[in-house]
């Protein structure tokens, strides 16, 4: 029955019916098959590369040679249609790999030191010949500095894009925003210089007898100059995402515009801002030379993030992968995937956060 008749006699038109012809699985997995076998036979035949050039060259084989199976049974629309899907397929897996490259090393490499000691000791007079040492100290550090930035970068990061998306007109909104996209892209050396040369030479003298004085609050206030422009840009295209009309409702009912932002328009935004924050405080947490310029590192625990050096994961890792200890570099893999697995658990929960509250209203 052709598809005038289909229509004659009342027959639904839809994509099972409408298609005629399509290329069986059975040819679309030979045509992969020649590929990667031409591919390997060229590439390896002639030696210009490995199996990495083998899986590029098969990749584009295998695009061609399906373009022209598809479109001797589909057509030449449908032909189009499959190797666009397929490209995009291609695309995925190609940007899934180095992040699973990534997390097969940092599992692989980090299991070694997961132990009672290295999360239970510090590696206060642990020398080069000693096998033992840990990353105490660094874990301490790392959730004070964060924990202290995020205290300060989230409240002022998100009012100041409340007041760039429903407050903020003219010259001088324009002017935050500038500055705002400027700040994104500082490198974070620059904000450690800052925090340098303001806070610990010049306004850490006053509380410590006219001397410097490194801490791990002043860590704080550099991965703070980080995370600021990342949440005020973040929250700021989220809160332009709620749609007008639920603002107008709000306004309609004689609720003021305050309460409106607070009970309507952040609710609303929050899974967004959620994942800008935590964007921003994974930043936070690999940052290491803010950390080595104004909080020194330290081996010893150091509770106190206002007196004295302090380390932080990512500078131990730092150290660790410079040292000349045979033991050291075992150090340093599980201390990365100590610090990647805590960004994790820190983002998981302020999801689940996030939507417990949003369901419940």
């Amino acid at each position: 029955m052709s598809l005038l008749e289909r229509e004659a006699a009342g027959v639904a038109m839809t994509p099972d019916n409408i298609r005629t012809k399509q290329l069986p699985l059975v040819v679309n997995l030979g045509v992969a098959l020649a590929a990667i076998v031409l591919s390997a036979v060229i590439v390896l035949g002639t030696g210009v590369g490995n199996w990495v050039l083998v899986a590029v060259v098969a990749v584009v084989f295998y695009l061609v040679g399906l373009y022209f199976a598809a479109s001797r049974v589909e057509g030449r629309r449908a032909a189009k249609n499959r190797t666009m899907q397929s490209l995009i397929y291609t695309a995925c897996i190609l940007a899934i790999l180095p992040l699973a490259s990534v997390v097969w090393t940092l599992v692989s490499k980090g299991v070694e030191r997961l132990d009672g000691t290295f999360f239970g000791s510090s590696m206060n007079n642990i020398s080069a010949r000693d096998p033992g040492g840990g990353a105490y100290h660094a874990i301490v550090g790392t959730l004070e500095q964060v924990g202290i930035a995020a205290l300060i970068a989230v409240p002022l990061g998100v009012l100041g894009a409340i007041y760039l998306v429903e407050y903020g007109r003219g010259r001088f909104a324009g002017t935050v925003r500038f500055f705002v996209d400027v700040m994104t892209g500082i490198p974070s050396i620059v904000a450690g210089l800052f925090i340098l040369s303001f806070w610990v030479l010049i306004v850490s003298p006053w509380f410590n007898d006219g001397n410097p004085r490194f801490s791990g609050f002043a860590a704080s206030l550099a991965l703070t100059v980080l995370m600021l422009p990342t949440i005020v840009r973040s929250t700021e295209e989220m809160l332009r995402l709620v749609p007008g009309p639920l603002r107008e409702g709000s306004y309609a009912l004689g609720v003021p515009q305050w309460k409106t932002i607070l009970k309507v328009v952040l609710p609303t935004a929050l899974p967004g801002i959620v994942t800008g924050v935590m964007l921003a405080i994974a930043r936070a947490a690999g940052e290491t030379a803010p950390v080595l310029l104004v909080a020194g590192g330290a081996a010893a625990i150091n509770f106190d993030p206002f007196a004295g050096n302090q380390q932080s994961l990512a500078l131990f890792v730092y150290q660790q992968a410079g040292d000349a200890s045979r033991y050291a570099p075992a150090r340093a893999w599980t201390a990365a995937l100590t610090l990647v697995a805590l960004v994790l658990v820190l983002t998981i929960a302020a999801k689940l956060l996030a939507r417990r509250n949003k369901l419940s209203r």
